[in-house]
């Protein structure tokens, strides 16, 4: 029933435009097409639209003011693997059994391309996989490539020159130059080969940087950079601030190039005609912490490492004002959305929601938290270093964890944005900290998250992990 009211709320869009603005020229009884974009490793703050006085990023301030643009995109899982598989399956980490990096996802699993296959879609993925286990340059067969059948990927690589893929004729290939920008120009061909016929198509274009290494991008993007003073967050300590001022200095040259390539993806939309009636996304998979709070890369619940860029464009449906949302919105409520916006009935076990209703204000804004997990710490974030299972929530105005041992953090975020007083055991929040609890106790309730320890879940799942919990790759 709701697929119905959504394809009745397109045609009284077309119908029922504002006067003077600017109307769909295609043909919006079509299904959508789908352009996903996202990068590796994008914090949400690192916008020119979101206040940063450093970040060049005219073309993404462009799209925010043309779709709606969300302030508190929350990655469920702040880490590569366990984000994509959420993406593809619309399940939590625990249930599809991706909390790690370098584990396989089911090939079973019946994910994004395969629900858009089945609705005549065709389905196309280029560039950055990690979700074929732990040989990063390995070949993948088509059985495990999850229903996508246009396919220029690699499982992991951080080269981002000349680096491998594996294309649609099973033979190893090189991108030519900088990766991100090869892998933009072969989704722009295939975007306007599938606009010559009537089928609708879903691409997922996923981009390396700005994953480090940060000094790697081309150097036109390097030198916009090269006399800037940077400003830093206020929680990077004093002893830092050189070295991370040189690191963001890289890591906003990718972020300037991957802004440029939007723009030829945005180009090419309008040259093929299909703009109004292509759903238009770009995000990240998580942050990256750049030494605020000492901290390095993802996996933490704070600000930098799990809030994510999130703007979506869709003028058939949202037409092109531009709007902000600080809707909590979670990676699992991505996959149900962009299949109920297509009209596409929607599986019953996914964990997120359909929030095409909010989007449009035809519902009140209902979400009170948004959580935010590490099953098992690993890797770059491993236990000699800190590294730790938490529960957390993310709120408009709070963020709240617990680890095993019980609360853990506890931040204002409208008095403290920074997040450098940690409140737990003040008498003032008690009663937040309570309702916080409360909440987290109901999400993990309806996830089926015993939150155990980690090495619990390792042995259900059977994964190979060395003495430090990770799961060791190979090159």
């Amino acid at each position: 029933m709701k697929n119905i009211v959504y394809l009745l709320c397109f045609s009284l869009f077309n119908i029922c435009s504002d006067k003077g603005e600017e109307k769909p020229t295609n043909d919006s009884t079509r299904k959508p097409n789908i352009v996903y974009v996202f990068a590796d490793q994008w914090r949400a703050e690192s916008m020119g639209y979101t206040g940063n006085p450093d970040v060049k990023t005219p073309n993404l301030d462009k799209l925010a003011s043309e779709g709606v643009y969300f302030t508190n995109a929350v990655s469920t899982s702040p880490v590569c693997t366990p984000y994509r598989a959420m993406l593809l399956t619309g399940q939590y980490a625990l249930k599809n059994g991706m909390f790690m990096n370098d584990i396989r996802l089911n090939p079973d699993s019946n994910s994004f391309a395969k629900l858009f296959k089945a609705e005549g879609y065709n389905t196309a993925y280029i560039g950055k996989w990690h979700l074929d286990g732990n040989e990063r340059s390995a070949y993948i067969p088509k059985e495990r490539r999850q229903g996508f059948d246009y396919w220029k990927v690699l499982n992991c690589s951080h080269s981002y020159n000349n680096s491998n893929y594996w294309g649609n004729d099973d033979k190893l290939q090189q991108w030519d130059g900088y990766d991100a920008e090869a892998q933009t120009k072969d989704a722009i061909a295939f975007i306007e080969e599938q606009a010559k016929n009537k089928t609708p198509f879903s691409l997922m274009l996923a981009w390396g940087p700005p994953h480090a290494p940060y000094q790697t991008a081309p150097k036109e993007f390097q030198d916009l950079y090269k006399n800037t003073d940077i400003q830093l967050r206020p929680n990077v300590p004093r002893e830092l601030s050189e070295k991370t001022k040189n690191i963001l200095k890289g890591y906003y040259a990718h972020c300037s190039a991957l802004d440029s390539y939007i723009k030829q993806l945005q180009d090419a939309l309008k040259r093929s005609n299909i703009e109004d009636n292509t759903i238009f996304v770009f995000t990240s998979d998580h942050g990256d912490m750049i030494n605020s709070h000492g901290e390095e890369k993802k996996q933490k619940i704070y600000e930098e490492s799990a809030k994510v860029p999130f703007i979506i464009k869709y003028p058939a449906l949202l037409r092109k004002k531009g709007k902000k949302s600080d809707f909590l919105l979670n990676t699992l409520d991505i996959l149900p959305t962009l299949l109920g916006m297509s009209g596409i009935n929607i599986p019953n076990n996914l964990d997120g929601e359909n929030i095409t209703d909010v989007i449009l204000e035809k519902r009140e804004d209902y979400r009170k938290a948004s959580l935010v997990a590490c099953v098992q710490p690993f890797g770059q974030w491993k236990r000699k270093i800190g590294g730790k299972e938490f529960r957390g929530l993310i709120t408009k105005t709070h963020t709240y964890a617990k680890d095993l041992n019980g609360e853990w953090l506890l931040f204002d975020n409208v008095a403290d944005p920074y997040q450098l007083n940690n409140l737990i055991g003040n008498s003032a929040y008690i009663t937040i900290s309570k309702n916080l609890e409360k909440l987290l106790k109901e999400e993990l309730n309806r996830l089926d998250d015993d939150f155990l320890p980690g090495q619990t879940y390792i042995k259900k799942w059977g994964h190979a992990v060395d003495s430090t919990g990770t799961v060791p790759f190979k090159w």
